[in-house]
C-alpha cells in the first residue's frame, strides 16, 4: 500500500520536509481554507498539488471534499450544492487528484470524550466514555427524550461515578472534547471561536428532524448518482468514512455503522467509483463488527485504508489501541495482498515524546503517527517477503 500522512495545509507544525524524511510516499489533505459548500477552483487545487510536489512528495487522497449538510438533509440548496460539488470534483480530476474521502454522517464528523487518557506507559490516547457521553446528551445538551437511549448499567454509571465529579470546568471540558476541538479543525460545523457551541449545536440537530436512516440514505443515493458521471469522466474514487463511532447517537441517523450499511449504500450505487474508506478504527469502536472479515469482504470496493484500531470494554467504552494489534495485522495484510498501490494513512496515534505540548489537532500527533508508520512500514514489508 502507498504510505501516507493527513496534513493540515501551509500551517501544519508538521512539514512536509519532515514527512518526507520519515518514509511518507503521498499526502492526504483538504483546501481547509475554502468553506463548506464552496467551489474548489481549479487555480487553488492545482496550487495545493504544485505545493506538495515542490517537496517532493504527492497529493495522493482529498480528506475531505466536505458534503453539505444541506445535501445530507435534502434542503432547498441541495441541487445547487451538488452541481458545485461536481465542479470541484471536475477540477480535482483534471489535476490528477482521484481520490476522495468524505462522509455522510448528520452534524457531527467523529466523537470522544477524551482526547488525552492516560495510558501506563506514559503515553495518552482517544477515548471514549460511554457515560459522560450520556452525561453530555442528557444534562448539556439537554435533548428530548436523550435517556431513552442508554442502557440501564450506562445511565446508573451517569449518575454514580460522572455527575459527581462534574462540575463548570468539567463541563466545559467535554463539550470542547465532544462538539468543539474533534470537529473544527476538520472542516466541521462547530469552531473553537463559537460563543455558544451547544446551542448551535442544537439548532444543527434540529436540521435532521423527521430524517431516519432509510431517508438518510435515500438522500445519500441521490447525491452518489448525481456525482457518478463526473466520475466516471476523471476516473475519481469516492470512498466514504464510517460513522466515527459505529452507533445511534444524538438522536442522528447513521448509515455507515456495520456490514449491512455498507453493503446498502454499495448496493444503492453499483458504479465501482462508489467505494470504501476501510477505517479499521471507526469499524472496530462497534462490538458488533469484526474487522478483518469486513476487510475480506469489501476489499475489492475499498479506495483508502485508514490504519488504526480500537479495543472495545465490556462497559461500552472504546479506545485506541496499539497498531501492532493482530486484528490490525490481519487487516494490512489483506489489503497489501488484494489492494496493491491502495493509499494508507495511520491515524489517531498516541501522544508521546512531548506531543502534547505541541498543539496538534486531537488525534494527530507526530512523534506517535511516526511510531505507528514506522511499526506498519515492518508489517507491509514482512507480508511482501512472505509473497
Amino acid at each position: 500500500m502507498e504510505k501516507t500522512w493527513r496534513w493540515f495545509g501551509p500551517n501544519d507544525p508538521i512539514t512536509l520536509d519532515m514527512l518526507r524524511q520519515i518514509g511518507v510516499e503521498g499526502i492526504v489533505t483538504s483546501l481547509h481554507h475554502i468553506p463548506n459548500g464552496e467551489i474548489w477552483t481549479a487555480e487553488e487545487v492545482r496550487k495545493m498539488k504544485d505545493f506538495i510536489s515542490s517537496h517532493g512528495l504527492r497529493w495522493s487522497v482529498v480528506e475531505s471534499l466536505p458534503v453539505s449538510e444541506e445535501i445530507k438533509y435534502a434542503g432547498p440548496q441541495r441541487d445547487k450544492l451538488i452541481e458545485d460539488y461536481k465542479v470541484s470534483l471536475a477540477n480535482l480530476g483534471k489535476t490528477g487528484v482521484k481520490t476522495i474521502c468524505y462522509n455522510f454522517m448528520p452534524v457531527l464528523d467523529w466523537a470522544r470524550t477524551e482526547l488525552e487518557y492516560p495510558n501506563p506507559d506514559g503515553t495518552s490516547n482517544l477515548y471514549f466514555n460511554r457515560a459522560e457521553f450520556a452525561y453530555f446528551d442528557i444534562h448539556i445538551l439537554k435533548r428530548e427524550g436523550a435517556r431513552d437511549d442508554y442502557d440501564a448499567s450506562t445511565l446508573e454509571r451517569m449518575e454514580e461515578e460522572v455527575a459527581p465529579r462534574m462540575n463548570e470546568e468539567a463541563e466545559k471540558r467535554l463539550v470542547d472534547n465532544i462538539i468543539v476541538k474533534t470537529q473544527g479543525f476538520v472542516n466541521g460545523n462547530i469552531s473553537e471561536n463559537d460563543f455558544d457551541p451547544v446551542g448551535k449545536f442544537r439548532d444543527l440537530l434540529k436540521l435532521y428532524e423527521g430524517i431516519d436512516a432509510d431517508k438518510l440514505r435515500e438522500n445519500m443515493a441521490y447525491f452518489l448518482n448525481a456525482i457518478m458521471p463526473v466520475c466516471d469522466e476523471y476516473d475519481i474514487n469516492m470512498c466514504v468514512h464510517p460513522d466515527d463511532p459505529p452507533l445511534q447517537i444524538l438522536g442522528l441517523p447513521r448509515i455507515v455503522t456495520c456490514d449491512e450499511d455498507i453493503r446498502k449504500f454499495l448496493d444503492a450505487v453499483p458504479n465501482p467509483h462508489n467505494g470504501l474508506t476501510f477505517c479499521a478504527g471507526s469499524l472496530s469502536a462497534g462490538a458488533h463488527n469484526d474487522v478483518v472479515e469486513l476487510a475480506e469482504k469489501y476489499a475489492d470496493r475499498t479506495h483508502f485504508v485508514h490504519t488504526r484500531i480500537c479495543n472495545v470494554l465490556p462497559n461500552g467504552d472504546f479506545k485506541e489501541a496499539s497498531h501492532l494489534d493482530p486484528r490490525l495485522i490481519k487487516v494490512v495484510r489483506t489489503f497489501e495482498k488484494r489492494r496493491p498501490g491502495v493509499p494508507m494513512r495511520v491515524d489517531h496515534a498516541p501522544l508521546m515524546l512531548g506531543d502534547e505540548k505541541m498543539g496538534y489537532n486531537a488525534g494527530y500527533s507526530f512523534h506517535g503517527r511516526m511510531l505507528a508508520l514506522g511499526m506498519l512500514s515492518g508489517i507491509m514489508a514482512t507480508i511482501d517477503e512472505e509473497g
